[in-house]
């Protein structure tokens, strides 16, 4: 790993992420790094281009959600100082994986480097997921009583995670189809998603989010539209 881009990276590209919502915030872009430079083992791939993207991958959440993964990769094309380490076709395809790594994308990434980072993003963890999940709520629908906040996570959580989501898995290396499938089971399990949606939401603190528009999974109205994954005999008031 090229020292002088770890330095670079360190002093001032992880220091954006205090700025979003309590999801997007440093721990994320280091999980997310963590889990690309893992999977990037399993490839002939420059490890430097696989950190880089990984740490620019979510800067773009400073002009709001819904671009933000255009935004990163116009990031990365105007970062000077990234010309230092990376030719301009180096630069193109980290921009271009910047763009492919969200969840809800209409095309593949186009190369192995976003599959890596895209992979790398789908954080199959139950307790990460839910958390996550309702931390972005408190941040963006602060209007939302408990009982909003329980059914916004639950019309999420089948739009995205559940049989038929819209996530979508890259790398076979990568042990996040077991771990899918384990989530899917467990939000089936009688008050198993309720404990778990009460203590995230005991231990959660609001921050209003500095980004001025975006989504996160279903918006407040979508509940409407989607199902709600209720675990029996639960009720969330």
């Amino acid at each position: 790993m090229n020292a002088d881009l770890r330095n670079y990276v360190e002093s001032e590209i992880i220091p954006r992420y205090a700025s979003f919502d309590e999801a997007h915030r440093e721990d994320h872009a280091r999980t997310v790094i963590e889990q690309s430079l893992a999977l990037a083992e399993h490839y002939d791939v420059d490890r430097d281009m696989v950190y880089a993207i990984a740490a620019f991958h979510d800067t773009g959440l400073c002009e709001g959600r819904e671009r933000h993964h255009l935004v990163s990769g116009q990031i990365i094309r105007q970062d000077a100082r990234l010309k230092e380490w990376f030719s301009p076709a180096q630069i193109e395809t980290m921009a271009q994986a910047a763009e492919d790594h969200r969840a809800s994308s209409d095309h593949e990434p186009r190369s192995i480097y976003g599959r890596i980072v895209a992979e790398a993003d789908r954080i199959i963890d139950g307790e990460t997921i839910v958390r996550r999940t309702i931390q972005y709520g408190l941040s963006h629908y602060p209007e939302l009583d408990r009982k909003g906040h329980w059914e916004r996570m639950c019309a999420h959580l089948k739009e995205k995670y559940d049989y038929g989501g819209y996530l979508k898995l890259w790398i076979p290396e990568s042990p996040n189809a077991a771990r899918l499938e384990e989530f899917r089971q467990n939000i089936r399990k009688p008050g198993w998603l309720a404990d778990l949606f009460q203590r995230s939401m005991a231990s959660a603190t609001f921050h209003p989010s500095t980004c001025t528009t975006g989504l996160a999974g279903a918006s407040p109205r979508a509940t409407s539209r989607v199902t709600v994954l209720e675990a029996p005999g639960s009720r969330v008031k």
